[in-house]
């Protein structure tokens, strides 16, 4: 089992989007914290940093997975057509 957490940046793009949006959101990094690569992710090429990806509906969730200390840290919660201009 996967410790989930959201950074600064996440949080505040979460607090932003509509209700029933942040519903979804947090039951799909829930399950996360069980699965860190469900199917249906993507590994981000083009970053030095091991991103993922997850679609909820037109919102995606950037992650990173930290497999030493079990730890998923949400780094965005944005748009589709947002979320990659990082």
């Amino acid at each position: 089992m996967y410790k989930v957490q959201f950074s600064k940046q996440a949080g505040k793009e979460l607090r932003n989007l509509p209700k029933t949006v942040i519903k979804r959101v947090i039951i799909a990094s829930e399950g996360l914290a069980k699965n860190p690569q469900p199917n249906g992710c993507k590994k981000l090429r083009g970053t030095k940093e091991n991103l993922y990806r997850v679609r909820v509906g037109e919102y995606r969730i950037i992650y990173v997975i930290e497999e030493t200390i079990r730890i998923v840290t949400v780094r965005n919660v944005r748009h589709r057509k947002d979320v990659y201009r990082l």
